[in-house]
C-alpha cells in the first residue's frame, strides 16, 4: 500500500450509531449530576464548618451562663453585708469586715474574668427596658416620666447578653 496515496484520501467518515450518541449524552447529564452535587456537598461541608465554628465560640463565651446566673445572689448578699455594717462598729469588726471585702472584691475580679460586668443604673438615669426591670412607679415631684428614682439591685451583663436586669423604681407623670 502506498502511503503517499492514503495521505491523499478523505478518512473513511464513520457515522455514529444512536446508540453511542444516546450513551455520550446519558453520561454528559450523569457528569453535570455528578459536578452539582459535588459543589452541593463543598457548600454543605463549608456551612457546617461555620456553624461548628460558631457553636464553639458560643459555648466558650455563654457556656458558663448558668453558673454565673447562680453566682448573682452570693454577690448580692455579699454586697448587702458590706452596706448594713453600722459604722460604729467598723473598727471593731475590722478583720471580719475586711474578709467580707476580699471576698466580694474577687468575687467581681472572677466576673470581669469570665466577661460577667454589672450594670449599675444611677438615680436619675432614663429606663431602659433592655436593662433594667421596673419594680414600681411613683409619681416623684423634678422628675420625669421613666426616669429611675431608686435602684434596688444592679443588672449583670455576660458579654453582650443580659444575664439579669437591674432591678429599679421608675417616676410616673408627676402630679
Amino acid at each position: 500500500m502506498d502511503l503517499d496515496a492514503l495521505a491523499g484520501e478523505e478518512p473513511p467518515v464513520v457515522e455514529e450509531t444512536d446508540g453511542i450518541a444516546a450513551e455520550v449524552e446519558e453520561l454528559r447529564a450523569e457528569n453535570a449530576e455528578l459536578k452539582d452535587r459535588f459543589v452541593r456537598a463543598l457548600a454543605d461541608a463549608e456551612n457546617a464548618r461555620k456553624r461548628a465554628d460558631r457553636e464553639r465560640r458560643e459555648a466558650e463565651n455563654y457556656g458558663g451562663s448558668k453558673m454565673a446566673r447562680d453566682m448573682l445572689p452570693v454577690y448580692d448578699n455579699l454586697q448587702r453585708a458590706v452596706q448594713a455594717i453600722p459604722e460604729e462598729n467598723r473598727e471593731t469588726n475590722a478583720a471580719l469586715i475586711e474578709g467580707v471585702e476580699l471576698t466580694l472584691r474577687e468575687l467581681q475580679n472572677v466576673f470581669a474574668k469570665h466577661g460577667v460586668t454589672i450594670v449599675e443604673p444611677q438615680v436619675g438615669d432614663r429606663f431602659d427596658p433592655k436593662m433594667h426591670e421596673a419594680m414600681f412607679e411613683a409619681p416623684v415631684p423634678d422628675t420625669q416620666r421613666g426616669d429611675i428614682i431608686q435602684v434596688m439591685t444592679v443588672g449583670f451583663m455576660l458579654h453582650d447578653r443580659l444575664l439579669r436586669a437591674a432591678q429599679v423604681g421608675v417616676s410616673s407623670t408627676p402630679k
